[in-house]
């Protein structure tokens, strides 16, 4: 055959002996023949071995020229000294596979990017097969997540990701130094971190200063257990998250009680309440003001909420206590409800909140790393294999070195 040929489809062992094209199923077929100069060697031992018989076997490979592309190889079967029949193994095939290791490359790479069911439709691939394929890939290329063999740890990053909404849980921890994934694993309980703190060295788990956490009891617990020398940290969105379901509260509350002057003001203003004052245009700042002289309450929230974030521009631990002791005082003079709730359960945590002041530590590579993972929940429309959900939050905190298309381009 041409060197061309040779080129395009070199596979180890195998010679290129003819390249046609079969009309019945419109694919390339490239029928190979067992390099004879090759050594013949027992898969299991790699000891010589001599020729019992060769087989056959087809292999999907990438498409050529918008064709599907079927391999055809030879390969040799051995005996043992016990008689057994072994086929000997292949560089660019796994053992038992119909797919060479080019294309599940291949496959793997448009699963980054593609649901399984578009990578299926576009490959006519069985959906099981392609999930398959990428799963295993994935398995074998991944770097291990190997909590005993970490170390310098200083700052880490501790949330919860869904499965499915409102379904099971995974628990995510990132090194907040690296803004690498380290563990990741099934449910949300404490014993589930207390488990990934429990494989780490004592050096390394001795090493850890802070962990970042949104202000769930479960993970508290965990770090306080098998940390006692490090400080939480309550990362700084889920705090204003939660003053922003106050907001949300309070104004479908007035929007209730309110006359229909009252609810026409109101409706569509959500957004102005939410978003920060300089992100607002000259348009949207004086409907909110109009919104804020009309109603006191919501006025009230609003001016709070923008003193509530100024907490986190605080030099150090005592000045933010102190100002956050000065914010509770004017929420509970209020005499609103929610807000003196509010106050209460921030005055409760204010350690883990002020803790920021010292390590100035935010959970915003592991919500990055969340956004991610939603993603990939709503383009699977659902999950069904949590080992592989698990396996694909892991890819995601990965770059990708190179194109899948063109493997000789390297993208970083």
């Amino acid at each position: 055959m041409s060197l061309l040929s040779s080129a395009l489809f070199n596979f180890k062992g195998q010679s290129v002996q003819s390249v046609t094209l079969e009309e019945s199923s419109h694919s390339v077929l490239v029928k190979c023949k067992r390099d004879r100069r090759c050594k013949v060697v027992d898969p299991e031992t790699g000891a010589p071995r001599t020729v019992d018989h060769y087989v056959h076997r087809r292999l999907s490979d990438l498409p050529v020229s918008g064709r599907p592309c079927i391999i055809e190889i030879e390969l040799a079967q051995t005996r043992d000294r016990l008689g057994r029949r072994l086929i000997e193994e292949a560089d660019f095939v796994d053992k038992g596979s119909r797919y060479t290791k080019r294309f599940c490359h291949f496959i793997s790479g448009l699963c980054r990017y593609m649901s399984i069911h578009a990578v299926s439709k576009h490959l006519d691939i069985r959906w099981e097969t392609v999930k398959n394929i990428d799963k295993a890939f994935l398995l074998s290329t991944l770097p291990a997540l190997e909590p005993k063999k970490l170390t310098n740890l200083v700052h880490i990053g501790v949330d919860e990701v869904a499965r499915a909404k409102g379904h099971d849980y995974m628990t995510v921890v990132y090194d907040l130094v690296s803004g690498q994934l380290i563990w990741v694993d099934h449910g949300r309980t404490s014993n589930v971190l207390i488990n990934f703190f429990e494989q780490l060295s004592p050096q390394t788990r001795d090493g850890i200063q802070a962990v970042s956490m949104d202000m769930g009891q479960s993970y508290q617990s965990a770090v306080r257990n098998a940390l006692p020398n490090a400080d939480i940290v309550f990362d700084r969105f889920h705090v204003m998250q939660n003053y922003s379901l106050l907001i949300r509260k309070e104004r479908n509350k007035a929007f209730r009680k309110g006359t229909h002057d009252e609810k026409k003001m109101l409706k569509g203003t959500l957004f102005l309440l939410l978003k920060n004052a300089p992100k607002l245009s000259d348009k949207q700042s004086d409907r909110l003001d109009d919104l804020l002289e009309s109603n006191k309450t919501l006025c009230t929230i609003y001016m709070l909420k923008e003193q509530l974030q100024a907490l986190w521009d605080e030099r150090n631990f005592d000045l933010m206590i102190a100002a956050l002791d000065a914010w509770c005082q004017l929420a509970k003079k209020t005499r609103v409800l929610s807000l003196i709730n509010f106050a209460d359960a921030l005055w409760e945590r204010r350690v883990g909140i002020c803790n920021y002041a010292k390590y100035k530590l935010t959970n915003a590579r592991v919500e990055a790393g969340n956004v991610s993972s939603g993603l990939l929940r709503r383009r699977a429309r659902g999950v069904r294999d949590t080992d592989y959900f698990k396996l694909k939050i892991r890819q995601t905190s990965i770059l990708e070195t190179h194109s899948t298309f063109y493997p000789e381009i390297k993208l970083i």
